[in-house]
């Protein structure tokens, strides 16, 4: 039989501490842990959504609960309203917080298509990094993934959030913002997946030529990542398809559409960066990098 809502977890004869790790729950009886046993143990969601919120009211946990809660809203697709969940109460959250509320809050905007509030708020992440405020003005942060601990710089972050904004951009298919926003991540930490998702914006733009020399270098190995199986048959499909463009094509049209990456965004990261502000004192090395090159993040 299923435990009562407002009850969870082993009966008194058993070893609570041994209970609590085998199921990975955190110790005690709160509307926090009682929603994290319906969530991973009873695999209840609903029933964990209003433990979260009983967490969040009675400000138990208040960090974990409200990106927990998120997370669950998002798989019973529930997204809209995880949304609204965070921006009404991430005030009741710390400062460390905030940070993890915005990657789900990215997550979330992705999953409902708002683009434009995604852009918004990873050229906002962008802000903070200029500011030396990231990782809460540490060069590093442990991350986790499937279990595992390792070190993030915000050098490998700044790269990520450009791949993200990169890709936000080629959703809404403007594809020489994407590009400019992909040359410049992989400046910072190059690797085989965002060369290829730069080879597919030069492909939209029909500078083929270019878009080519970029792939080799996937196809030769000579990017992190150019080893992972499904990367490996990407690149091939890639190649097909130049081919294909190349041989109906009369020339690169980088040499003939009237339009050059400089004419067209000239200025547009100068004055977006400028507009940022950043304190000169506490700004990164990294940062410094980004400012040099000139690009446009469509304001």
């Amino acid at each position: 039989m299923r435990n009562n809502i407002n009850s969870c977890g082993p009966r008194k004869t058993e070893k609570n501490e041994t209970y609590h790790a085998i199921h990975k729950l955190p110790p005690g009886d709160s509307p926090y842990v009682r929603a994290k046993y319906f969530q991973l143990v009873e695999k209840d969601p609903e029933a964990a959504i209003v433990l979260f919120w009983k967490a969040i009211n009675t400000g138990d946990r208040v960090d974990s609960a409200l990106k927990d809660m998120a997370v669950v809203m998002k798989q019973q697709n529930r997204a809209e309203e995880a949304i609204e969940a965070i921006k009404s109460f991430r005030d009741r959250c710390s400062k460390n917080a905030q940070e993890s509320l915005d990657n789900v809050l990215i997550d979330l905007y992705k999953k409902c298509g708002n683009i434009d509030d995604e852009i918004e708020l990873l050229k906002q992440k962008l802000r903070i990094i200029g500011q030396g405020e990231a990782f809460n003005g540490k060069p590093t942060k442990t991350a986790r993934s499937h279990g595992r601990k390792f070190q993030v710089t915000v050098k490998k972050e700044t790269s990520r959030i450009l791949g993200n904004l990169g890709w936000a951009y080629m959703q809404q298919t403007n594809y020489t913002a994407a590009e400019a926003v992909y040359r410049k991540a992989q400046q910072i930490d190059p690797d085989a997946n965002k060369a290829c998702n730069l080879c597919t914006c030069l492909v939209k733009q029909e500078r083929y030529i270019e878009a080519r020399s970029i792939l080799e270098n996937v196809l030769q190995g000579e990017l992190p990542g150019s080893d992972d199986p499904k990367l490996k048959n990407r690149s091939v499909e890639l190649l097909k398809e130049l081919e294909n463009l190349m041989k109906s094509s009369i020339s690169d049209s980088s040499a003939s559409s009237g339009i050059r990456l400089e004419d067209a965004f000239i200025g547009g990261l100068d004055q977006l960066m400028n507009s940022w502000n950043p304190v000169r004192s506490k700004r990164l090395p990294i940062f410094e990098e980004i400012i040099s090159y000139r690009d446009q993040l469509a304001c």
